[in-house]
């Protein structure tokens, strides 16, 4: 028999689980963040336990900080607006989510928002729909309105060539999940825009002697360098020789293997392993297992698709999934 696990709000846009998937955040079409907590650790039901009015229009993203900063939210609004909200203590009051950080925008929207860690800080990388890319740090890891402003990069190769401001729909980040002093800061990034230029899924990693953020890898073939990009997802890595990446364009879902050894221009390797179809339409979130073995992926066709590759390394699609209507 089935089962609910738990009952969102009408109109709910978005949502987010937290690192263990005890919390789940939502935001709604009418500004309004809501938390669901479960009421015991050994139930599979959650209900809401907060609810606050975190902006005046739709939110169309919700991304939890990682769990050393504490319990916190990332928001961002249809109008492009980033806010971010911190469970917090106030003397013998229950918990309650308080706005603890506005980030100021010009007139480009946020389209995108990711956190990443490195040894020493928190960092933040925002995608704008001007085709601007600012990377943020935590100072103090006690204060998250606290942040300043590390880089601002364009997602182009060839950063001397003037392209001008693209109009952007929508972009994608996904850090490299390894940590450890052995592995370099990196994101991969990807933009849905009407100039070629920015499209095509970059890897950016920082270069730590110069203190400056570089392009290394770029994930496109070079008759498909101006599709646009609609989601990307950086795979777990337990022990590969190679990263491996995911980008989603309308073209389908490719798997890229990224080398580990940069060439004499500080270039990676890059090897397009795999193109897999199957969504009608616009493919809307990819995620890995903690393995890197698995991809589930959706769209707008309302079906999950696991994918999976076999013993000769040949990826297929393992199981589908469709709501009942």
């Amino acid at each position: 028999m089935e089962k609910s696990l738990v009952t969102l709000d009408k109109g709910t846009c978005c949502s987010s689980w937290n690192y263990c998937c005890q919390r789940l955040a939502t935001g709604s079409s009418d500004g309004i963040l809501a938390i669901f907590d479960s009421p015991d650790p050994d139930s599979s039901t959650f209900t809401c336990t907060s609810r606050c009015k975190a902006h005046e229009t739709s939110i169309t993203k919700v991304t939890w900080i990682p769990p050393e900063y504490g319990d916190a939210v990332a928001c961002i609004c249809l109008d492009g607006k980033l806010s971010l909200w911190e469970e917090i203590e106030e003397g013998p009051h229950p918990l309650k989510w308080k706005v603890c950080k506005h980030f100021e925008s010009n007139a480009a929207r946020v389209l995108d928002l990711q956190f990443g860690m490195s040894q020493t800080s928190l960092k933040m990388v925002v995608a704008y729909s001007d085709g601007q890319v600012k990377i943020y740090e935590l100072l103090d890891p006690l204060e998250l309105k606290k942040w300043q402003l590390q880089a601002e990069i364009q997602n182009v190769i060839d950063p001397v060539t003037i392209f001008g401001k693209p109009s952007s729909s929508s972009a994608s980040i996904s850090w490299n999940p390894q940590r450890g002093e052995s592995h370099q800061l990196s994101f991969v990034l990807g933009f849905n825009s009407d100039l070629p230029q920015f499209n095509s899924s970059k890897v950016w990693e920082f270069d730590e002697a110069h203190q400056r953020w570089l392009p290394v890898a770029e994930l496109a073939l070079p008759e498909d360098k101006g599709d646009q990009v609609y989601v990307v997802a950086w795979a777990p890595n337990i022990g590969r020789p190679y990263e491996m990446v995911a980008v989603a364009t309308s073209k389908g879902i490719v798997l890229w293997h990224l080398g580990l050894n940069p060439d004499a221009d500080g270039r990676l390797p890059v090897e397009k392993v795999a193109l897999l179809s199957g969504h009608e339409g616009e493919v809307w979130q990819m995620e890995w297992d903690m393995s890197g073995m698995t991809l589930a992926t959706t769209g707008s066709d309302g079906v999950v698709r696991l994918w999976q590759s076999n013993l000769n390394g040949v990826w297929h699609e393992e199981a589908a999934f469709r709501a009942p209507s």
